[in-house]
């Protein structure tokens, strides 16, 4: 069975459009043109890989098999074109990052601006995903790398631990909670909180943990960072529940305390996710390393 790899990267595009007509240009092909080109798939797949109708397409379970392989395929085809360029190496490549909030808004900018200042053909993807999105990411091609941060179902996965932080709470100094000694996630309940955005990992992580405890989340404000949760907390419109690394930064130029809570959720183990280490381009593992490098407190190697 032969497949053309302009007819995967189409079908790719059209998958994730998800529409024919948005497919086709971003393939540059007529509409008509990518149509039979899907349908020349199918037959030589002999079997139907997207529903059509006025709103779109919608694919079928063959249609989510084949996009499965496609994305891998295609990606291995980017990376194998990056290795074997003029530079090779870990110096050129393109790398697609999901991970979870602590990583996107804490410690990732700083780390990828020297790992990029030092590669100028390096190009990164990072995008703030759910533990869940990111495992499927992974499995499916989507991504290169995972960063995710406490337990996660990653069967098939490599999973390579870098660095640990725990969950604190955050709180106006001299608050009524600073009184108590031995702090619970129940006993902040009567208290407003601050949160981060919807659809944040931490969020989403509290929300599951408040639940178990039969509780409800009072959040008084919701915001898009750590730095923003600490001064809402120094001006005293709440509490909020943040990794201990954001805690100490901030509290270097912020008037508040942190108390830790005794709960067995908060140590947090920091991982990288990825299918196949020797499958990634050269600037891909280049950053695995650079990872668990910083995570073990050691100087980064930087290239010759």
């Amino acid at each position: 069975m032969h497949f053309d790899l302009a007819d995967l990267r189409l079908f790719a595009h059209i998958a994730e459009a998800p529409s024919l007509t948005q497919g086709a240009r971003r393939a540059h092909l007529s509409a008509a043109a990518a149509s039979a080109r899907i349908k020349a798939l199918e037959g030589q797949l002999d079997c139907r890989l997207l529903y059509r109708d006025n709103r779109g397409v919608e694919l079928t379970p063959a249609g989510q098999r084949l996009l499965q392989h496609a994305r891998l395929i295609l990606r291995q085809v980017d990376h194998l074109k990056d290795d074997f360029s003029e530079q090779g190496g870990d110096q050129v490549g393109h790398i697609r990052i999901f991970a979870n909030t602590t990583a996107v808004t804490e410690f990732l900018p700083e780390l990828l601006a020297g790992f990029l200042a030092v590669r100028p053909g390096v190009s990164v993807d990072l995008q703030e995903r759910l533990n869940r999105d990111i495992v499927r990411a992974i499995l499916d091609g989507s991504a290169d790398l995972g960063i995710v941060a406490g337990p996660v179902r990653a069967e098939g996965l490599q999973v390579v631990h870098f660095s640990t932080d725990r969950l604190v709470l955050a709180v106006p100094p001299e608050h009524p909670l600073c009184r108590l000694r031995r702090l619970t996630l129940a006993d902040t309940l009567d208290y407003p909180h601050i949160g981060l955005h919807e659809g944040s990992t931490l969020q989403s992580f509290l929300r599951e943990q408040v639940e178990r405890v039969g509780g409800s989340l009072s959040l008084r404000i919701q915001v898009a960072s750590f730095e923003a949760i600490c001064r809402m907390v120094e001006a005293g419109v709440g509490i909020g529940v943040i990794p201990e690394t954001a805690a100490l930064r901030h509290s270097r130029t912020m008037n508040l305390r942190t108390l830790p809570l005794h709960e067995p959720w908060v140590v947090r183990e920091r991982s990288v996710l990825l299918r196949d280490r020797e499958a990634l381009p050269g600037c891909a593992r280049a950053l695995v390393d650079l990872l668990r490098q910083t995570g073990e407190g050691r100087s980064p190697k930087q290239p010759q």
